[in-house]
């Protein structure tokens, strides 16, 4: 399946060893659980981690979500256990810290084809998401997005980058507008999904609704999340509207009006429609029927 064939809106973060807010996530209308093991568990739990994850998996109550593990990154020592454990039915993918540039990408992807070849799956079985926190990812990260077929979408670590880069936040995400920007533009140069940041107040839905302007502006598909009552904001911003839609098919309808009459540009609302405009209401619709059908086979 092509990136452009997932949903993912709201990846919602677990982690891996809390059985409790695993049944509590489950009960979500998150697009993606992503099962932690590394920031959210400490190092003397991970092992454990693992156990529950398993536990948890084979039960199916992630059967109606997609569904990545957020693994430790490479010079951890803990990868490769990782992916040998969880390399299981129910697993979508990984989601891969750390991702400094495409030799990480290319290390996991051994990794992985290694698990599927001993355990009988088929190949590109198990998708990765990198996540770019680093400086390094970021002056790396069309490669990173071009390194594996495997691939699907790309998300960015902003409390990390911050960090590396010896930034601060201030009122307007000044300092991740650049980050935010690049890796939107280099996840669709690559046609693999652009996930934004976490949202680090997870109280203030207010904050958050601005920021999901801009981060739908900017070409943003869906982000990371933290709590639950995110979610529904996500979906929103991440989700053309009912009217976004009629107002696509009504462009689609005047413009192949205006065919008929040998017209390649029509006029609605003294409005200048051209092909871009076209193009963009095409897709409004197609992603618009996607979630519809996405949605209407989650909830069934």
């Amino acid at each position: 399946m092509s990136a452009q064939n997932y949903i993912l809106r709201s990846l919602l973060f677990v982690p891996g060893n809390s059985e409790e807010l695993m049944i509590k996530a489950s009960r979500t209308k998150a697009d993606a659980i992503i099962l932690d093991l590394e920031d959210s568990v400490l190092d003397d739990l991970k092992a454990e981690a693992r156990k529950v994850i398993k536990t948890k998996i084979s039960s199916g109550i992630f059967a109606d979500f997609q569904v990545f593990v957020r693994t430790n990154d490479r010079n951890s020592g803990l990868l490769k256990e990782e992916i040998e454990e969880l390399t299981i039915p129910g697993i979508n993918g990984f989601v891969f810290p750390k991702s400094f540039n495409e030799e990480d990408i290319f290390y996991l992807e051994k990794l992985l084809s290694e698990a599927e070849s001993t355990k009988d799956f088929p190949q590109n079985t198990f998708r990765i998401i990198p996540l770019i926190e680093t400086t390094e990812a970021l002056i790396s990260v069309n490669k990173i997005c071009l390194a594996s077929k495997r691939i699907i979408a790309v998300a960015f670590g902003s409390e990390d980058f911050l960090f590396d880069l010896h930034g601060t936040h201030d009122e307007n995400n000044i300092a991740l507008l650049i980050p935010r920007a690049t890796i939107a533009t280099a996840a669709r140069s690559a046609g693999v999904i652009p996930i934004d940041t976490l949202h680090p107040n997870v109280h203030d839905l207010l904050d958050l609704e601005q920021n999901l302007k801009i981060s739908r502006s900017l070409g943003f598909e869906g982000m990371l999340c933290l709590h639950p009552k995110e979610i529904k904001l996500a979906h929103k911003y991440f989700s053309p509207s009912e009217q976004e839609y009629h107002t696509a098919k009504e462009l689609l309808e005047l413009n192949e009006k205006a065919k008929k009459v040998n017209k390649r540009v029509a006029v609605i609302n003294g409005k200048f429609i051209g092909p871009p405009m076209v193009k963009s209401a095409r897709r409004i619709i197609e992603r618009y029927e996607m979630i519809q059908k996405f949605e209407t086979i989650k909830n069934s």
